[in-house]
């Protein structure tokens, strides 16, 4: 699972970083505030995929999502990109848990053939 909601999530990093660009461009807003903004909502995505495993790191994820949907707010595009990257998100979560229950069935089998040898 891991792999597959980091790789949604580096995907999101350069969204919002493009997102910023185009922010600044379409709206009066301070480049202040929306590289603030835009910082943080990607640092949150790196530090993000290195929280996956623990507790609380999918919910966080699906938080992320949330902010990503609203920030069609601001650029409307992001309405649609969002949902996007929220359903890319579900199908990582999704499936990600299903290889993961896969591998460990193969590596339990794995090991009682091991013991069985």
């Amino acid at each position: 699972m891991r792999t597959l909601c980091a790789s949604t999530l580096i995907g999101e990093f350069f969204l919002i970083g493009f997102a910023g660009l185009v922010a600044m461009q379409l709206n009066d807003l301070p480049a202040a505030t929306v590289w603030t903004v835009s910082g943080i909502a990607m640092l949150l995505c790196v530090l993000l995929c290195g929280a996956l495993t623990r507790p609380g790191g999918v919910q966080l994820g699906w938080a992320l999502q949330i902010a990503l949907i609203a920030s069609g707010f601001v650029v409307p595009t992001m309405f649609f990109l969002g949902l996007v990257f929220a359903a890319l998100w579900w199908a990582s979560v999704h499936y990600g848990r299903k290889i993961d229950e896969a591998k460990a069935r193969w590596a339990a089998m794995a090991e009682a053939e091991a013991e069985a040898a």
